[in-house]
């Protein structure tokens, strides 16, 4: 019997080889190199910067709306669920990851919201990702104004629905979409926030449930930036609230103050959505100290409606001294020259102890970079006071 030997395997090399080696691994490394090198170019590079717990900088551009995140009671809510449940769920929410304090908040959000039921996730973009790829498939028309915000985008493409772009707030385009998709026989969902992100502005929410409702189409109002700032959110304060077709995705990490999102409508949607919504199935639950710290705040939003009124009048006066038109949200955005001055205008920001965001493509809509000032309930108001005078000196130099 003849044996043919085995080839011998090549030797091992050391990673100081591997990492010298030319061919698929530097056309990764060139490609990355490039990519760097055109953002730097166009300055939209963006980097992480740390801060401290107790940074002495007044905070103008994260999210936390009514100053809820470091408020002593929502902190102690979070850190004794932690000691009581432990530091996270352990499991997805249809294993062993569903609390009775997940239970709680999702029926105080509902309360609140004026919704028959609501249904809590790890975050907000899960919540959005879930809401549109467990409802739209390949026979859905997806309407969606063009300045949604990008967990809306990717949920569109994970439902891979047939997609309709509209001009940002053109009523008459979302009813030539819904026209279009009844005469394909396609169900159809529309896509809108109920405050925009970036331009601030309002949704006309109150004509685009009118348009679903005589389609038979079904609406998604993202209220991540109305919640909290006109409390309960516009649904709610614009009677839409409870309606069978209009559902409702909100975040628990901007007005509230922690972390994680939620959908609120029919009962049926939400049994719908714990049996088919993956990023819901897949995803380990929201953990106890978000889930304390969120209906914490909740409580605290209902028995402090000024804070909202708070943020409210900060924001209409504060977009007057900038020469600017007022959001209906927290957030202003200013309009800069280039992306360049959008970023020295924020350092300098900075440097007057001013922590502001900076709004820069390809993050922005309409492709013009901003400054991002988050008008907030949580800054003492001789502390307000020099920031507002600060930041209109800082936009003249700049702008």
């Amino acid at each position: 019997m003849k044996i043919t030997p085995r080839p011998s395997s090549p030797p091992l090399r050391s990673p100081e080889q591997r990492r010298g080696d030319p061919g698929k691994a530097s056309a990764w490394q060139q490609w990355l190199a490039d990519e760097a090198s055109t953002r730097e170019e166009a300055g939209l590079t963006r980097r992480l910067r740390e801060r401290p717990a107790d940074d002495p900088t007044t905070d103008l551009a994260g999210n936390d709306y009514l100053g809820l995140a470091r408020d002593s009671a929502v902190r102690r809510a979070a850190a004794d669920a932690a000691l009581e449940w432990g530091s996270g769920a352990s499991a997805s929410r249809l294993v062993t990851g569903t609390f009775a304090l997940h239970a709680e908040l999702e029926q105080e959000l509902a309360d609140y919201l004026g919704q028959p039921s609501a249904l809590v996730f790890s975050t907000g973009y899960h919540a959005n990702l879930a809401i549109v790829s467990a409802l739209a498939d390949r026979t859905t028309r997806v309407i969606s104004d063009a300045h949604i915000h990008a967990s809306l985008v990717d949920a569109v493409r994970l439902s891979r629905a047939q997609l309709t772009v509209v001009p940002h707030s053109d009523v008459e385009a979302v009813r030539a979409g819904l026209v279009s998709a009844a005469e394909a026989g396609e169900r159809a969902m529309v896509l809108a926030e109920s405050v925009y992100s970036v331009l601030g502005d309002a949704a006309p929410l109150v004509e685009l449930a009118a348009l679903c409702e005589e389609y038979a189409a079904l609406l998604v109002a993202d209220e991540a930036h109305g919640v909290g700032v006109h409390g309960p959110g516009l649904v709610a304060e614009l009677g839409l609230a409870g309606l069978p077709h209009v559902v409702v995705s909100a975040t628990l990490s901007k007005a509230l103050g922690s972390q994680g999102g939620a959908i609120l409508g029919p009962v049926a949607l939400r049994e719908h959505l714990v049996n088919r919504a993956r990023p819901f199935i897949f995803d380990t639950g929201l953990a106890p100290a978000s889930t304390a710290g969120a209906l914490a705040a909740l409580r605290e939003i209902r028995r402090r409606p000024e804070l909202g009124a708070t943020v409210r009048a900060r924001v209409a006066a504060l977009a007057d001294a900038l020469g600017v038109v007022a959001p209906a949200g927290a957030v202003l955005s200013v309009p800069m020259s280039s992306p360049q001055a959008a970023v020295a205008a924020q350092a300098a920001a900075l440097e007057a102890g001013l922590r502001v965001g900076c709004f820069r493509p390809p993050s922005v809509p309409d492709g013009i970079s901003r400054l991002r000032i988050t008008v907030t309930a949580g800054v003492p108001a001789d502390d307000w006071a020099r920031a507002v005078e600060t930041l209109v000196a800082l936009v003249k130099e700049h702008q």
